[in-house]
């Protein structure tokens, strides 16, 4: 029943929620009078981003064993009890932040508005106190392996030299 609850607030509040919220704060654009090359521009963008986070969270279920949805440190759904660093991971230790990060992008380029922006600066600063909090749990749950894949992977991209 917790894994339903997590995925289902996961949902509602990140994937509806949130990108309802920035088109109302942007007047309830209509979708028909965006200039077409900025919404499929938009559209690609933030399928991009959905993309890399559905790929997250069905990675993060089948090898983690567990639910991306922790809520500052307070267990909604079970936790995972592997570290993940491959597949999605590889390159971004918060690849499904990194997508969802990418869908609100394409939302807010939809929108058009600098209110969108504004609660995309929010949310992306309160997802900041998220990972951090994430990030002493899992230097918590695993030690040194985390610590080690810390050091070799970005938070939201790794970029090689």
């Amino acid at each position: 029943m917790k894994q339903v609850l997590g995925y289902f607030l996961g949902f509602a509040i990140f994937i509806v929620g949130i990108p309802t919220l920035m088109w109302l704060v942007s007047g309830m654009p209509v979708w028909a009078d965006i200039p077409v090359g900025r919404l499929y521009l938009s559209v690609l963008i933030a399928l991009a981003g959905l993309s890399l986070s559905i790929w997250s969270i069905v990675y993060m279920k089948r090898v983690g064993e567990g639910n991306p949805f922790d809520a500052m440190g307070h267990e909604v759904a079970p936790r995972t009890k592997r570290l993940m660093t491959d597949g999605p991971y590889r390159q971004s230790r918060n690849p499904m932040l990194s997508g969802t990060y990418l869908y609100y992008i394409g939302i807010g380029l939809a929108c058009w508005s600098w209110w969108a922006l504004l609660v995309f600066a929010a949310v992306a600063g309160l997802m900041m106190l998220q990972v951090r909090s994430e990030e002493r749990r899992l230097e918590a749950d695993f030690g040194e392996e985390y610590l080690a894949y810390k050091k070799r992977t970005g938070r939201f991209f790794t970029f090689k030299k």
